[in-house]
């Protein structure tokens, strides 16, 4: 394998440090025990290259590396402490010397391991794998769980009498067939509905997303959403505890309307007029239900996604850890259950890729909402939503927050934050530029934000970047 100067500088061209590329400075050496973690790291995320000798900040400049003179040795050292093969090259760039470090994908449904743990990177820290992480992983090749059969034996009766395929079609936008035989060919043809020497079967997703009642399916009776009331901003005193009954793709709309009706209600004046208006829009819940319910692990027994209402915030939370870092939610994209989320989209339920948490973003700086606070629980993702408030009552945090998620929102609609966005996302007058100072200043300090070289140096044009832009 020889790669060429000029394939490294297209390599040094990649805004940020993905699954595939690492760059490291290494000008003198590099700790062999971090450089076997790394290359498990790459090897766990599905191969890709390390390379020694470039700086890991843009404009990624070839400082030249001394580490590993013996690219050979290296190698062999590699092979013996990680089980696999890692090619070692040495490239002669005119700036400088590069050691090039080509790492292979890990097998199809494994995982390296090395020192008790499976590593992966993690922004630019090693970290252990998540257990959900490995689970899905181990789980590659094997049948989908949403593919199995949840019903056997039936006719033509017994499936509709099951789904509600009537709001099937109307969500799909489709007339309904005259003849339910017309209605089994579509739901065939959808991989909802198997035909066996039998009968007909219904399918897990078939079930999850269409039944009247999942109750009548016992593998999936408790993988209903649940809504929680309580009275007060904790969970001493219970209002309300009510348990879905349909499918998500069926009751999602009916699901939308019970939360709102017991959210609390605000007093705002509006055009010298008082108004009542719901502690959260109703866009930011509908996002971030449909988020849960798509993202959640199916795979966790006893447990389904949780909507909490208190006086002062709601909280959603679905079963599983994250595949994608939180901070990264805006940007980054990966479903856990692929043709569940397909199907939602097509059902009208979700939006594209990756586009439900920018529209919750956006919803809240609209109204003046403190930023989605995602968080990860054992086992479990959290999203915290609470009313409207001023910056001058936002705590440091929330301030950090809000001005990464304003600063990532912009580099996704391929725009950049400034001072004058951020006092706009914060309705702050230009008299208030301080204050908008203080928070990206802040923001910067916690490693969320960097400025835009290409804006230059002066404060005043400054253009600010997250982190791993």
């Amino acid at each position: 394998m020889t790669t060429t100067p000029a394939q490294i500088d297209l390599w040094r061209q990649t805004r940020s440090e993905h699954q595939r590329l690492e760059f490291k400075e290494a000008k003198n050496q590099f700790d062999s025990r971090k450089l076997n973690k790394y290359c498990v790291a790459l090897a766990n995320e599905g191969g890709g290259h390390l390379l020694m000798g470039i700086a890991d900040q843009p404009p990624r400049a070839v400082v030249g590396s001394a580490a590993h003179p013996d690219v050979v040795a290296t190698a062999e050292h590699l092979f013996e402490m990680l089980g696999f093969r890692v090619d070692v090259e040495e490239v002669p760039h005119p700036d400088g010397r590069v050691v090039v470090f080509h790492v292979p994908s890990r097998p199809r449904g494994t995982a390296y391991s090395l020192d008790g743990a499976y590593w992966m990177r993690s922004g630019g820290e090693l970290v252990p794998m998540s257990e959900d992480r490995l689970r899905k992983i181990f789980a590659e090749g094997a049948p989908d769980p949403l593919e199995e059969q949840v019903v056997a034996g039936l006719d033509a009766q017994g499936v509709v009498e099951r789904l509600d395929t009537q709001a099937y079609f109307e969500l799909m936008g489709l007339p309904y067939p005259t003849d339910q035989q017309g209605v089994i060919d579509r739901l065939v043809n959808e991989r909802l509905v198997d035909r066996t020497g039998e009968g007909l079967a219904i399918r897990k997703l078939a079930a999850l997303l269409l039944a009247k009642k999942l109750a009548g399916f016992p593998e999936l009776a408790r993988k209903v959403p649940r809504v929680v009331v309580y009275n007060g901003n904790n969970k001493l005193e219970t209002k309300l505890d009510q348990p879905g009954s349909m499918g998500y793709a069926v009751g999602f709309r009916g699901l939308v309307q019970f939360i709102m009706s017991h959210l609390p209600q605000n007093e705002v004046i509006e055009d010298a007029l008082r108004k009542e208006v719901k502690l959260v829009p109703e866009i930011v819940v509908r996002e971030l239900v449909a988020n849960a319910l798509i993202h959640q692990d199916l795979n966790l027994a006893g447990t389904s996604v949780m909507i909490e209402v208190y006086a002062d915030r709601l909280e959603i939370s679905n079963p599983g850890e994250p595949i994608v870092p939180v901070e990264r939610f805006i940007d980054g994209y990966q479903s856990r259950n692929e043709r569940l989320a397909d199907i939602m989209r097509r059902l009208g339920i979700c939006e594209e890729k990756s586009s439900g948490v920018d529209r919750v973003v956006n919803a809240a700086e609209v109204f003046q909402l403190p930023a989605p606070d995602f968080r990860v629980a054992h086992r479990r993702t959290e999203v915290i939503i609470q009313g409207p408030r001023n910056v001058e009552l936002m705590d440091r945090a929330d301030r950090i927050r809000a001005c990464y998620q304003h600063c990532a929102l912009k580099w996704v609609m391929k725009e950049r934050m400034t001072n004058q966005t951020l006092r706009e996302r914060f309705k702050l007058p230009e008299s208030k530029v301080t204050i908008a100072s203080q928070i990206i200043a802040a923001t910067q300090e916690a490693g969320m934000i960097k400025l835009d070289a290409k804006a230059g140096s002066s404060r005043k044009f400054a253009r600010y970047l997250p982190y791993w832009a």
